[in-house]
């Protein structure tokens, strides 16, 4: 069935069965609620066919909805993933310049997701990523006062009584920042100055907050690291690894900002990592080819070099070898003056010799 996509005439605006289509998409994972009314002013968006150009309008099953031509299927649960985000990745699906983003750089096999926020191009660490733009939004708002912890490392000096501070709030170029917890963590002198590494805490996370805080205070952020987006920390996930939340968690932690109808159910996580093969990621492989060409040049293998601190490897120990055998004794030679016997003759009368009886006369004193 092909309904009529503005629906002015059967009910009042906002109005009727269905689902407004904002929240529709943002079930989905196309977006946010935000995000979509700003698409579906672009007109990218169409309801059975006809460009939308307003959000108050409801979708009902059975009608088709497109962004940017594409067919957007029917929403599933939420879900949610964990992403170390490296540094030089865009917060992105497209980048005007170009550059990469960070779901050009995700593995495949994975739904259509969005990000919980955003980190700059020259910040790292724990991104979440979810499909359901209703939770995105929800855990975005100032109002939800989640906490985001932050490692900065920064150029300058500081005191911890100028970052105690921040409790207050700061105003930045006409922007009001709401309190933030700065502790001082380390302080390393160097030739050009010093760096200071820094805790910091908030719950707004404006665009570039904790960048633009610092250099307020005289300090330069050389290095920032998200460790945490509240209960979700990054832990020892590596640079560039994803792994999905499990459904029990999501109940947990965030019943709280999901549709009801919405919460994932079980207990194990539908997406698992690809296994890479052992050494993967610390090797770089060998072009093909390579063993052979150097088998033919008859090029030795060469010795590896050991670096001042680097643990020798311990060498094995072979089979027992075999016991050495005993040396003959050397025979006595025979006195000056006599001529010398020969060596067989010799081994024959020492035995003889020794073993004699003693002459007459010179027996055993009584």
């Amino acid at each position: 069935m092909i309904h009529d996509p503005q629906r002015t005439g059967a009910a009042p605006e906002g109005q009727g069965p269905g689902e407004r289509v904002a929240k529709a998409l943002a079930r989905a994972g196309v977006a946010s609620r935000r995000e979509v009314e700003k698409l579906i002013a672009g007109g990218r968006v169409a309801l059975n066919g006809q460009v939308l150009t307003t959000p108050a309008v409801k979708v009902e099953p059975g009608d088709i909805l497109t962004v940017d031509g594409e067919v957007v299927n029917e929403p599933e649960p939420a879900r949610l993933f964990r992403y170390h985000k490296p540094v030089g990745l865009v917060t992105s699906h497209k980048d005007p310049q170009g550059r990469p983003t960070v779901f050009g750089a995700l593995p495949p096999g994975l739904p259509r997701l969005i990000s919980v926020g955003r980190l700059d191009l020259n910040s790292e660490g724990l991104l979440l990523l979810t499909n359901d733009g209703g939770l995105a939004r929800a855990l975005e708002l100032p109002e939800t006062a989640v906490l985001r912890r932050y490692r900065a490392r920064a150029h300058g000096r500081i005191t911890q009584e100028k970052l105690d501070t921040l409790k207050n709030g700061i105003t930045v170029d006409g922007v009001r920042y709401g309190p933030i917890e700065a502790r001082l963590d380390k302080v390393k002198e160097g030739q050009q100055g010093a760096n200071v590494w820094i805790s910091v805490t908030l719950t707004e996370g404006k665009n570039r907050e904790v960048r633009r805080v610092l250099e307020a205070l005289g300090l330069k952020v050389n290095r920032l690291i998200r460790l945490a987006y509240g209960p979700f920390a990054l832990g020892t996930l590596g640079v560039g690894e994803i792994e999905e939340v499990g459904p029990r968690v999501i109940r947990e932690q965030l019943a709280t900002h999901i549709d009801p109808q919405n919460l994932p159910k079980g207990d194990r996580p539908q997406w698992t990592p690809p296994k890479r093969p052992a050494g993967a990621a610390r090797r770089a492989p060998k072009p093909p080819g390579a063993a052979q060409s150097e088998a033919a040049a008859g090029e030795a293998p060469k010795k590896k070099a050991y670096k001042p601190g680097w643990a020798k490897p311990k060498i094995k120990a072979g089979p027992p070898r075999p016991a050495k055998k005993a040396k003959a004794a050397k025979p006595i030679d025979a006195p000056r003056g006599k001529a010398a016997a020969p060596a067989a003759a010799r081994r024959k009368a020492g035995p003889a010799r020794l073993a004699a009886p003693r002459p007459e006369g010179r027996g055993r004193r009584r």
